[in-house]
């Protein structure tokens, strides 16, 4: 490999005794030499020569010195090394030059075998320089291919929940046709047609990122009033904003404007911007869409008081790979589809888009289009609206209400949905109904809430959610002795093994993915029931552990306090179920919910179990009459223990002695 050297100095002589003395390394192609006659010429010669291996530079030139040269090749090329050379042996100038790093010195007149042996060890020097950058180069992109590769398969990995979720109902949905056509044809083939819709919507959505990115994807432009549009849109969500309870306002200061735009792409941003409101904004939020005009653009705004954004992650909400640390932005992101495609339309459209959120209070997205004229007015017929249909209206076959409906039975075990997805709800209600009390909640935090309020005898939860999500959701009830007992099951798009790993390690207790066939749904919840009723004939007995055991259930060592905070009050008649819960530090209806799930009876029935137990044990080991048994165990009516006695056992206490 040829050296390129940059040799620096200002007396003719010096080229000409160099290319003499170097001739044999010149013609053997060993040496490449460039010559400049000061520093700023010098400085010209660096940058054009990208490649430079090595300058020999003198100290004393016109125009610009060797140490003002060394200060400023610094600047430029940092990792070019600069051998000095100079005429006077002047240590103060050497030591100054090497201290402004430069590698090496010669003093003039040179000795050329000392010159080659510098020439050498300089380039070598640099090799080895080169060679560390270019590790480290490799290193760098190497890290940012992996970089890459990770965020792609975050990215395709939110698409397959995307895609799973609609799927879900369509396959869902279409057995329950099949199996009842006369009571889900119509609400079922709704169903069936609007998650089409959204597939359709989702794969389109990708094949616009693809030609945008292709700069295959035009512009369909006409001249009509954006106001009218704009409402169109905006009262196409009116009924799913009222099912959950959101107030969706329109606030325009105009009543119409006539510019260039196209329709479908307009409706694309809106719809997506409207849509993303609604489902992060609470139960009895506000979401209002501002119309104005500000120097000759029209300024959209799309605000909600929905759980806002963290400020660390607002300026990457429009990355289509990006993947937030935050659980919350991981959720209200979703693929990063629809904002990656909203950002991009904006801009096809010479707009620009902003966001504005403050975490826990708010979000306002804001559209700025530039106000063109340059084609002919079409007007709007009224009767004959062709805008775009906006997938996510509400559906009127399933009014909101419908799903928060308990279905009441004394006898059937009590189920709780925690899903925020309106259709998975429905799909569930319908493979339910009948067989559970239900009720369901929207959101991760509603699903806790819910859970420690109403204490179910089973939870179904969906992974991905705004607020909480199921892992969060599993971790917090198993965390919690009110709620530990209850088996959860967590559905998930996600169908990779770390995530079912990482799902059945925060609590859950069966992971099932989208999209799942209904008599799987259905027979794993029944083999959890079943888990719980072998629970319950465990606890039923009082000693289903001896003192020294070790816990072999999750719930024992609850269920030894229980029984220890009885036993030592086993004598006093006072203490019953106020007393329990005080002890226990949790309330009547819990404790009872409790209980009767972990062994199928109530408070008072669990408490008076343990008095009998340990008084049969009294009246077998003991030498105590009746009357002294019953009072050592809280009863103070002895015919009354007798009566209960007999009631539990199938026999009295007087022939248990016989």
């Amino acid at each position: 490999m040829t050296a390129q050297i940059l040799i620096v100095d200002d007396e003719p002589q010096f080229e000409r005794l160099l290319r003499q003395r170097l001739r044999n390394h010149i013609r053997s192609k060993k040496y490449e030499l460039y010559f400049a006659g000061d520093g700023v010429e010098a400085l010209d010669v660096v940058s054009k020569i990208d490649n430079l291996d090595m300058v020999l530079t003198d100290i004393n030139m016109p125009k610009m010195d060797g140490l003002t040269f060394i200060q400023r090749l610094k600047e430029v090329r940092p990792l070019l090394k600069c051998v000095i050379v100079s005429a006077y042996g002047d240590m103060q100038n050497i030591r100054t030059a090497m201290n402004l790093g430069a590698f090496d010195f010669l003093i003039k007149p040179i000795n050329f075998k000392d010159l080659e042996i510098t020439i050498d060890k300089t380039l070598q020097e640099s090799r080895l320089l080169a060679e560390i950058e270019t590790a480290k180069k490799v290193a760098a992109q190497n890290e940012k291919l992996q970089e890459l590769h990770q965020l792609k398969n975050h990215f395709f990995s939110n698409i397959s929940h995307e895609l799973r979720t609609p799927l879900t109902i369509i396959s869902g949905m279409s057995d329950q046709v099949s199996e009842q056509p006369d009571k889900w044809l119509h609400k079922g083939m709704s169903l069936i047609r609007k998650n089409s819709d959204s597939l359709l919507l989702l794969v389109n959505q990708i094949l616009d990122l693809q030609k945008l990115e292709a700069n295959k994807l035009n512009l369909n432009l006409c001249n009509r009033d954006i106001i009218h549009l704009l409402s169109y849109v905006h009262n196409s969500f009116i009924g799913l904003a009222e099912s959950k309870d959101i107030l969706l306002k329109f606030d325009s200061e105009l009543d119409s404007i006539n510019m260039d735009h196209d329709v479908e792409k307009v409706e694309r941003i809106i719809t997506n911007l409207i849509s993303n409101a609604i489902k992060f904004t609470p139960i009895g939020g506000v979401v209002t869409l501002t119309v104005k005009t500000e120097d000759n653009n029209l300024v959209i705004h799309i605000k909600d008081t929905g759980c806002g954004i963290p400020e660390h992650d607002l300026p990457f909400v429009f990355d289509r790979f990006y993947q937030s640390k935050s659980t919350f932005v991981e959720n209200r992101i979703s693929t990063g589809i629809g904002l990656s495609l909203v950002k991009e339309l904006v801009s096809l459209m010479d707009g620009d888009i902003t966001v504005e959120s403050t975490f826990g209070v708010g979000s306002d997205f804001g559209v700025r289009l530039p106000i063109q004229n340059n084609l002919e007015h079409i007007p709007i017929d009224t009767q004959s609206i062709d805008f775009p249909a906006v997938s996510e209206r509400h559906d009127q076959n399933f009014p909101g209400q419908d799903i928060h409906v308990v279905t009441e039975g004394t006898e059937l075990p009590d189920l709780l949905i925690i899903e925020d997805n309106l259709d998975v709800q429905r799909y569930l209600l319908s493979c339910l109904e009948g067989r559970y009390q239900i009720r369901v909640a929207n959101d991760g935090e509603e699903g806790i809430r819910q859970a420690v309020d109403w204490v179910p005898d089973i939870i179904i939860s969906d992974v991905m959610m705004p607020k909480k999500n199921g892992m969060e959701v599993c971790h917090t009830l198993k965390s919690d002795q009110r709620t530990s007992h209850i088996p959860i099951l967590l559905l998930t798009a996600r169908s990779d093994k770390t995530s079912e790993m990482d799902g059945l390690a925060s609590g859950a207790d069966v992971y099932l993915t989208k999209p799942f066939l209904k008599k799987e749904l259905l027979l794993r919840l029944e083999k959890l029931l079943e888990t719980r009723e072998l629970l319950r004939q465990r606890y039923q007995s009082p000693d289903f552990m001896q003192v020294g055991d070790n816990p072999q259930r999750e719930e024992d060592p609850f269920m030894v306090s229980l029984r220890e905070r009885i036993m030592s009050n086993l004598g006093d008649e006072q203490f019953g179920i106020y007393e329990l819960c005080r002890d226990v530090g949790t309330s009547r209806s819990q404790l009872h919910r409790k209980i009767k799930a972990l062994t199928g009876l109530s408070t008072s029935h669990f408490i008076r179990k343990i008095r009998l137990n340990e008084a049969r044990k009294m009246l077998l080991r003991t030498h105590l009459n009746i009357s002294e048994v019953a009072y050592e165990v809280g009863f103070r009516d002895p015919k009354y223990f007798s009566r209960t006695f007999s009631e539990e056992f199938g026999e009295s206490p007087k022939n248990l002695r016989q």
